[in-house]
């Protein structure tokens, strides 16, 4: 039997649904949220993206301002509209579409973002709240999506053995904080690539969510039947029998719908959740100005 599909897509509209209601009513309190995306370089990919997000915001009814910078500028050029942005008092979220060029310290331009306009959620200070266990504030968007979209699809967590594939500060650690989290409570391994039997490790778990950045590594035979299975990769390969000559692939293989109770697609499954989340956050980061303002 097919795996119940984990639809990113349906789960997103109905994220939107409840944040048109949010937005009216700061639109009533005289505030429109309003997101800053600056991309820098000429990455295909990173386009796209910026784009789906200023579509997304043009929907929603959230203003958008969409930096372009050149991929030789100067790193202190990007740190003053940073810097500029952190001021303006009508602007509530700031991000900077990764990759940079590999001049630019990516770390420590994201660190300069104010932590109340992070809507990425990548700031040490949102990040350190989320290992305290505050799960009121901004949020990672591709890890709170993870959850949200769980949570919608009705899947029990509570007691649960969770394997999160992949450790990165961007989706991995924050995933496995997320699923630990007291409501959540999971019991959750974190597997990388120095992790020994890995296959045996996912294939004991009731949870599986990939994030390493390897096509199709998750086989089926990593998968206990019926387990919940949620691929965050998204991967191009060269696939000669496609007229574009490649092809969109996850960390799961295919495959793995055979075995698995609950999978995410790829398109179609995490990626319209981290959009419906960074919008989250932009409303989030106005009504808690507006909120401050008030008191």
């Amino acid at each position: 039997m097919s795996a119940q599909r984990l639809d990113g897509k349906a789960c997103a509209a109905e994220v939107e649904r409840a944040l048109a209601k949010r937005i009216a009513a700061l639109s009533d309190d005289g505030i429109v949220p309003h997101l800053a995306v600056i991309i820098v370089g000429d990455d295909p990919a990173s386009h796209v993206y910026v784009n789906s997000k200023v579509r997304t915001c043009e929907r929603l009814g959230i203003r958008s301002t969409h930096i372009e910078l050149p991929a030789d500028t100067d790193e202190a050029v990007l740190k003053d509209h940073v810097e500029k942005m952190n001021h303006q008092d009508d602007l509530h979220g700031i991000l900077i579409q990764s990759p940079l060029p590999s001049h630019m310290d990516e770390e420590a331009i994201t660190d300069m973002i104010h932590p109340s306009k992070d809507v990425d959620g990548f700031h040490p200070q949102n990040l350190g709240r989320l290992v305290q266990g505050r799960v009121d504030g901004l949020l990672p968007c591709t890890p709170s999506g993870v959850m949200r979209m769980l949570d919608w699809a009705g899947i029990e967590l509570a007691g649960k053995r969770a394997v999160v594939l992949g450790r990165s500060r961007i989706v991995g650690m924050p995933a496995a904080l997320l699923l630990a989290a007291r409501g959540a409570d999971a019991t959750v391994t974190v597997a990388h690539s120095k992790t020994e039997s890995v296959e045996t490790i996912c294939s004991e778990a009731d949870i599986i969510v990939a994030a390493v950045g390897r096509p199709e590594m998750v086989q089926a035979s990593w998968v206990k039947p019926g387990a919940v299975v949620v691929d965050v990769g998204i991967n191009r390969v060269d696939d000669a029998s496609r007229e574009r000559g490649w092809r969109l692939a996850g960390d799961v293989d295919p495959a793995v719908e055979d075995v698995a109770g609950w999978l995410s697609p790829v398109p179609g499954g995490v990626g319209p959740m981290t959009i419906a989340m960074l919008m989250e956050n932009t409303v989030r980061s106005a009504e808690l100005r507006r909120d401050l303002g008030s008191e």
